[in-house]
């Protein structure tokens, strides 16, 4: 019997060998070829550098060719860069086998059909699930798909280095944390056309993860990297998670950007090249993002989080470019895709552009102070979440929106509340124009939500 909870929201997950196997994978790829029809065309697969990586990889193509369809094998490759194979190679799909910044037990699948659009749990994962379990899966294929190997890596480096202009940028010092991650091979090809040194961390592909878990949203996990910074005197510090399509940067004095305020930095740019562009932003993002896009001339369109919602919002408005507060950055011209790659060049750009250091480039754009996202555990997520509404729409007349959870604004401060699709928590983030009224406004929220 398969265990049903692999199949997530935005991917299939699962900790290998117990819920995930290759027995699960073979069968996914069989699924994934008849859910979509691809009897008789071609495959993109990739793969991060798990330790149980290669063992899925095979079963996964064993799947695909079983049902009929040919396989592009491209190895290892980051997620973004397997998006990038189906979108510029035409094909009409691919699959990723990764867990991303999960611990090393862990492995997945992130899938997607034509245009690199990624399969999410309302619309492919489980139809795919269901084909599975149901007994319905249709037998092996009397035609057997071929396998042929491919490598991407050049091209996906001048694909990234199509989204800035290179010439007059100062020489800067970017140290990177690959974390043992896809980040590792994919940036090398890329630096050597860049006109910037960089101090390589972790570079070695390894899926045991010696140094520190493939996390960069966990501070703990940005430590290495915040010390580096200040002792090479560099510009500034990027983190990867593990298959690399998501990024975290460290200004000079190796202070961590949350990733709200990275999406800002990216829209900037973004909007000097495409003056009016459409711009989306997870309802989580500081005010600092519209207010931006507003300034800058372009259209900021808030929306829910989440890849399944953002990116089909980005085609229908066919916005240049989407930021969410997670580190997931998203590009028109990336087939719609996220990238942490890019996102980082899009910096060093804006950064070599002038004299002034990365922090200087964030204070005009940043009024604000914000206290992160705080966890709390609560059973009853949805009447906790009630009390705290009828608390605030008692005290002021605050505007307050469902859009992605509970977001309560009184102007000088707002607060989102939203609870965690997966765990009996729920995720509060605080933004104020002063230190003082952050505080005061989070031990009341906290004491709510935890009473």
């Amino acid at each position: 019997m398969i265990d049903e909870s692999i199949f997530k929201a935005y991917d299939i997950r699962g900790l290998y060998p117990d819920t995930l196997n290759a027995d699960v994978a073979r069968q996914v790829g069989r699924a994934f070829v008849n859910y979509l029809n691809l009897s008789g065309s071609r495959v993109v697969v990739g793969r991060d550098m798990r330790l149980s990586g290669e063992e899925l990889e095979e079963a996964f193509i064993k799947g695909v060719t079983e049902a009929g369809a040919d396989v592009l094998d491209i190895g290892l490759v980051s997620t973004d860069a397997l998006y990038f194979a189906v979108g510029h190679l035409e094909e009409p799909g691919g699959a990723m086998i990764t867990a991303s910044h999960n611990p090393k037990d862990y492995n997945g699948l992130k899938l997607c059909r034509e245009d690199a659009i990624a399969l999410s749990g309302d619309e492919g994962i489980k139809q795919i699930r269901d084909l599975i379990t149901s007994g319905d899966l249709p037998e092996p294929s009397e035609y057997q798909g071929s396998v042929e190997e491919g490598n991407i890596t050049e091209d996906y480096a001048r694909h990234c280095l199509s989204f800035i202009n290179t010439e007059g940028l100062r020489p800067l010092k970017i140290v990177v944390d690959a974390g043992n991650g896809m980040a590792g091979k994919m940036l090398p090809p890329l630096f050597e056309k860049l006109p910037f040194e960089y101090v390589p961390m972790y570079f070695e592909l390894d899926g045991s993860f010696p140094n520190h878990p493939p996390n960069p949203i966990e501070p703990e996990n940005m430590q290495d990297l915040q010390e580096r910074v200040v002792a090479e005197g560099a510009d500034f510090g990027v983190a990867f998670d593990g298959d690399a399509d998501r990024c975290f940067i460290v200004d000079e004095k190796g202070v961590t950007i949350s990733g709200d305020l990275l999406a800002t930095l990216v829209a900037k740019n973004v909007l000097e090249k495409e003056p009016g562009a459409a711009i989306i932003y997870s309802a989580v993002c500081s005010k600092a993002l519209p207010e931006l896009v507003r300034r800058e001339g372009g259209r900021p369109i808030r929306t829910k989080a989440g890849h399944s919602i953002i990116k089909p919002q980005m085609r229908s408005n066919d916005a240049a470019f989407g930021g969410e507060h997670s580190g997931h950055f998203y590009f028109r011209d990336n087939y719609f895709a996220d990238s942490g790659i890019i996102a980082m060049l899009t910096v060093a750009e804006l950064v070599g552009r002038q004299e002034e250091p990365l922090s200087e480039l964030l204070k005009p754009i940043d009024p604000y102070v914000r206290s992160g996202e705080i966890n709390s555990e609560v059973e009853d997520q949805e009447a906790a979440m009630k009390k705290v509404e009828e608390h605030y729409s008692e005290h002021g007349n605050p505007e307050i929106d469902h859009l992605d959870g509970l977001t309560v604004d009184f102007g000088d401060w707002w607060f989102n509340l939203r609870p965690s699709n997966t765990e009996p928590l729920l995720r509060l983030n605080i933004e104020a124009s002063d230190r003082e009224t952050l505080q005061e406004r989070c031990k009341e929220l906290l004491d709510l939500i935890r009473s």
